[in-house]
């Protein structure tokens, strides 16, 4: 008997699809455990979209750390209920970050967040505790045209 030894062999088959058979169960096996986990990725938040009464500000961020200083273009919307976005950008085309956030839950992509990340904002990771408290401080400072919020080692110019 060739393959798969508990595999009960159907006399229909001849020796070469008996042969492949095991690879078409490990591609099986394979494909499921991507499906499956790409159900698992999924974030189960779901966060409200911009409307028309939600603000908006355009203007330039400048990020600074002790080993980086990055100036940006950023959009910033946010709504009477809490509700905000950012997208940091250098350059038409190239965003560099993208935050959505609540009261409680957020969603960091791009480049410079180093990949992604979503969840609960009190279990977010130490490298993104000073972009999750950008959002307080904005909408606090609603009508001012320089924000400065510093968290740690992080400095955080806006210009709007």
């Amino acid at each position: 008997m060739i393959g798969n030894p508990w595999a009960i062999k159907n006399p229909a088959w001849s020796e070469v699809e008996w042969v492949n058979r095991p690879y078409l169960n490990i591609a099986i096996m394979a494909l499921a455990i991507i499906d499956l986990t790409g159900c698992g990725t999924t974030p189960a938040h779901q966060f409200s979209e911009p409307a028309l009464n939600w603000q908006t500000k355009t203007g330039q961020l400048m990020y600074r750390t002790p080993q980086t200083t990055l100036v940006g273009d950023v959009i910033v919307r946010y709504s009477s209920t809490g509700n905000f976005e950012l997208t940091l950008s250098k350059g038409p085309g190239v965003t560099l970050l993208s935050l959505r956030q609540d009261a409680a839950f957020a969603e960091v992509k791009g480049p410079f967040a180093h990949g992604s990340w979503s969840g609960p904002v009190e279990q977010a990771p130490q490298q993104l505790r000073g972009w999750l408290g950008v959002r307080d401080k904005l909408i606090a400072a609603q009508n001012q045209r320089i924000v400065r919020y510093i968290a740690g080692k992080e400095t955080f110019l806006f210009r709007f």
